[in-house]
């Protein structure tokens, strides 16, 4: 039996904490016993706790801009140590033999890893691009104290191989969803009735954290443009704020309400439905400013059968094959996008045939079970 301990950023029940969730519930138990160490309360540790895998919060530091002042980087440092010394007491006390460190974002892994001279197995969901400084720090400590490097996808390995730190291979493991849980045939109709949307109506949605570069902005703009041609078609937008954003929030309400066919946007703040909403929609979008790693959004939207229209560039290309379940447009070109999803919008067939396309490219590529072995995999090569 080998104990992992899993490190991770947040409590949320977003992409990456998903993604996590599945892989604790269906590692083989029979061979590996997981614990986890979160910084915070949260809907995560709920459902850690549904599924028996025991679960322990210590506040430790999460690297965040906030940090990158010089008293920032004081306060860092000073919690960093504290509250890696408790993770270490658990980490004893629980004869761990695998540190799994699920993020970027989180170095307290380091300090485990030294003291107790155990493998860690380094989890890189994101695409860094901005301070390239951060971008080559993080990337250096991967290199010298991830016993493994697995990326969620090519964009990410092919970003972190461009810093020339990385002399040994890094893994690339895709995401999986669970068909069980987002499929074609989840219950959508009470949404409907919740919002007052018409039967006969098409939906454009997306499901994303509001922050600085998921592109809310730009699928509002977009959809200006196809809202105004088509009276038939609803747009709608999915997503919570980290504490201490909730401005952004309220610059999309801002430009919501400006919008000449407002009546027709619905905004809503995060929810636990996500399955159906994926479901409700006809058309997902997600159009990221930044190089969106492998967004565990679009799986779901693949698994609920839904075609795909993005930006052309992170891991979404590795998930969308051009006209065959999604489109992509060139980034920051509204009307491209626009014109994008008005075709699907218009050729009922088209959609419908990426409808199908969308759900077996997922079970082909994408699958839960894929994901899972090749973690067991690793774990007992380690």
């Amino acid at each position: 039996m080998k104990n992992i301990l899993y490190l991770h950023a947040g409590a949320e029940l977003y992409g990456a904490d998903i993604v996590l969730l599945q892989l604790l519930k269906n590692i083989d138990k029979k061979s590996l016993k997981p614990y986890i160490v979160l910084p915070c309360d949260g809907p995560l540790v709920k459902k850690f706790k549904e599924n028996n895998i025991e679960v322990e919060i210590v506040e430790y530091p999460i690297l965040r801009r906030k940090f990158f002042t010089p008293i920032g980087i004081l306060r860092y440092l000073k919690d960093y140590i504290k509250y890696s010394q408790k993770i270490k007491r658990i980490a004893s006390e629980k004869n761990i033999d695998i540190i799994h460190t699920n993020t970027a974002a989180v170095l307290e892994g380091i300090y485990i890893k030294k003291k107790l001279k155990i493998p860690q197995v380094w989890h890189i969901h994101e695409i860094i691009v901005k301070p390239k400084a951060i971008h080559k720090f993080i990337s250096f400590l991967l290199s010298k104290y991830a016993d493994e490097v697995v990326t969620v996808s090519q964009a990410v390995k092919e970003h972190l191989k461009s810093t020339g730190y990385f002399k040994k291979d890094i893994k690339v493991i895709y995401n999986g969803v669970d068909n069980n849980i987002f499929n074609p045939n989840n219950e959508k109709e009470y949404i409907k009735k919740e919002f007052n949307i018409p039967d006969d109506s098409i939906i454009v949605g997306m499901i994303g954290r509001v922050n600085a570069w998921k592109g809310q902005a730009d699928f509002l703009k977009a959809m200006d443009i196809v809202l105004k041609k088509n009276s038939h078609v609803y747009a709608m937008m999915v997503g919570g704020v980290f504490e201490g954003e909730e401005w952004r929030k309220d610059e999309l309400e801002k430009q919501i309400k400006v919008m000449e066919n407002k009546d027709r946007v619905i905004f809503s703040d995060y929810r636990s439905d996500s399955k159906n909403i994926h479901s409700l929609y006809d058309i997902f979008v997600l159009p990221s400013t930044n190089p969106d790693p492998l967004p565990t959004v679009v799986l779901e939207a693949m698994a609920s059968g839904t075609p795909i229209v993005g930006y052309r560039h992170g891991g979404v290309c590795e998930m969308v094959k051009e006209n065959y379940n999604g489109f992509l447009s060139k980034v920051g070109d509204i009307n491209e996008l626009a014109a994008k999803i008005e075709y699907l919008v218009k050729d009922e067939s088209k959609r419908k045939e990426f409808q199908n396309n969308s759900l077996n490219r997922q079970k082909l590529n994408f699958s839960l079970e894929s994901y899972i072995s090749k973690f067991d995999e690793l774990y007992q090569k380690l």
